[in-house]
């Protein structure tokens, strides 16, 4: 989903050319030699190829040259930091936007997202100025980028001369440190700190309490996890709130397990609802109209989530919209496995939006306008096409609505000129020397072969991506990024679900009455272009 082309003069002559070159030897080296028919078979003698003991040294080996090219990489960092700002301050930008789009372009070159190459940046930073013996530690192979990590970290509420004493103290001997797992790292530093400056120890609680958050982030199986970082007596207290009330449910006979009660618990309280199976908040569902009204198993997007089985999005639908007159009147525990399920028997309102795609990509049909704000829908439906951040590599929650070709530069309110961003990658875009433009579409071209450098120097092929964006970085970098497939679209090399004859087979549960297109045999092939938004309220 994702290209990259390296610019011009990525290859220009001088001291950079020759370390690339060694850099590009490394990789193809390793590439070359470690090759999967290389590698030791069942059917073939490991003695063929190295010793158990060698095997072993090569292991610890790479291992060490992780290391050494971590701490590479930091110098690099570091090194591209300052270039940056002395040019950003020659050019006349202000102090306070100093560095803007710095960490970004580190984080494109990492392929990491932008939030974790600013944390990459701090981390080169300080490891090249204000701990030398962690550096040189890691530029050795004795510790892993993670573990120098976490002596900066520990050591980030000390002052210079503090940092530099724990440094010292604690990385000076990079035998002994070698020997150390992450724990007593962590251990070490901490009781260093502390030592040295008690007080900071207790700024840091009170700088950490300020940056309490929730987040959520996808588990397997159509489950999610809801994470809080909170001062310890609010987490403690939570929890045991949770517990209290577990006991009590399950001391009067509840037949779901503790932390079952616990979780439904904490929604209902949350939502504020009595009914931890029917929040009245907004879930999207992106499904194709065979897998809503045919039984196709197409999956179904939930956008902010990933993909989920077409069964469990249907039989969310069919369970937030039953009717029957029975309902009501359902067992406990019916209701708590319908509640496990993600579903309610309760009543429950709910629309269906159809958006229709291009048949060749299963791009979303475009909209326009001439506001210079996204307008609601049109901000629902890029949201829908991009479902995540666009810039390569970071997959954040959207934040902004960004104008690819920036409005004053004419660039129209379009689906076509918007995508989905993330609040640090929309900052960073607007640094000086950034530029992206959407690519225009070429008519489809079956034979067509789109490389990862050829792709990025002539159109896109229409028969083979969807919405496409180049972005350039002030160092001539150029980074692609297409909108991820949609549910329901033919991808190369594949057949579109529902254009192959299926047997006709029965539907799971008693249909219900939707508001919807009208049902399709599963044997017709229907577009493969239709995407139903499924708002369940």
């Amino acid at each position: 989903m994702f290209e990259y082309l390296p610019s011009v003069d990525h290859h220009r002559k001088g001291p950079l050319e020759a370390r690339s070159a060694v850099f590009d030897a490394w990789v193809e080296y390793l590439a070359a030699e470690f090759e999967p028919n290389s590698l030791p078979t069942p059917e073939g003698s490991i003695s063929e190829i190295a010793s158990d003991s060698e095997l072993i040294d090569q292991l610890r080996v790479l291992e060490e040259l992780k290391g050494a090219a971590a701490a590479a990489q930091a110098r690099i960092a570091a090194a591209f930091d300052a270039s940056q700002r002395s040019k950003q301050e020659h050019a006349g930008l202000r102090k306070e936007e100093l560095g803007r789009g710095v960490a970004s372009q580190i984080a494109l070159a990492r392929r990491e997202s932008a939030n974790k190459g600013g944390r990459l940046l701090g981390l080169a930073k300080v490891l090249t100025s204000e701990m030398p013996h962690t550096m040189q530690a890691l530029s050795l192979g004795k510790i892993s980028e993670w573990r120098a990590t976490l002596l900066v970290r520990e050591t980030a509420c000390l002052s210079l001369e503090d940092r530099k004493q724990v440094d010292e103290e604690v990385a000076g001997d990079a035998g002994l440190l070698e020997s150390l797992g992450d724990r007593q790292i962590i251990a070490r530093a901490k009781a260093a700190a502390y030592r040295l400056d008690p007080r900071a120890a207790v700024n840091r609680a009170a700088k950490a309490a300020s940056e309490r958050f929730v987040s959520c982030r996808p588990a397997p199986d159509t489950m999610t996890y809801l994470t809080g970082l909170l001062p310890v007596t609010q987490g403690v207290g939570v929890y045991a709130a949770l517990s209290h009330e577990a006991d009590r449910l399950r001391a009067a006979g509840d037949p779901r397990g503790r932390g079952q009660i616990m979780a439904d618990t904490l929604v209902e309280r949350v939502t504020g609802l009595g009914d931890a199976g029917s929040p009245k908040v907004e879930i999207q569902l992106v499904m194709t109209d065979r897998t809503l009204l045919a039984g196709d198993s197409e999956p179904v997007l939930v956008p902010g989530y990933g993909p989920v089985p077409a069964q469990w999005a249907r039989d969310l639908v069919r369970r937030r919209n039953s009717r029957h007159p029975s309902s009501r009147n359902r067992s406990r525990r019916d209701r708590t496995k319908d509640q496990a399920m993600g579903g309610s028997d309760k009543h429950a309102e709910y629309w269906v939006r159809r958006l229709y795609t291009a048949p060749d990509t299963g791009e979303l049909v475009a909209m326009d306008s001439r506001a210079r704000l996204f307008p609601k829908s049109l901000a629902r439906f890029i949201a829908a096409r991009d479902t995540s951040c666009r810039m390569p590599w970071c997959g954040a929650p959207i934040r902004h609505l960004d104008h690819i070709r920036p409005h004053n530069r004419g660039g129209p309110t379009s689906a076509s000129n918007g995508q989905a961003l993330c609040e640090a990658c929309n900052h960073a875009k607007e640094a000086p020397g950034w530029s992206a433009e959407p690519v225009r579409r070429s008519s489809p071209e079956p034979e067509a072969d789109v490389g990862i450098n050829e792709g990025l120097e002539k159109p896109v092929n229409a028969a083979t991506a969807g919405h496409t964006v180049d972005t350039t970085t002030p160092t001539g970098h150029t980074y692609r990024s297409t909108a991820p497939p949609l549910p329901g679209t033919a991808l190369p090399g594949t057949v579109a679900s529902g254009t192959a004859p299926r047997p006709a087979r029965p539907p799971e549960n008693p249909a219900v009455p939707l508001a919807g297109p009208p049902a399709r045999s599963p044997d017709s092939p229907v577009e493969a272009c239709i995407a139903d938004f499924v708002w369940a309220a």
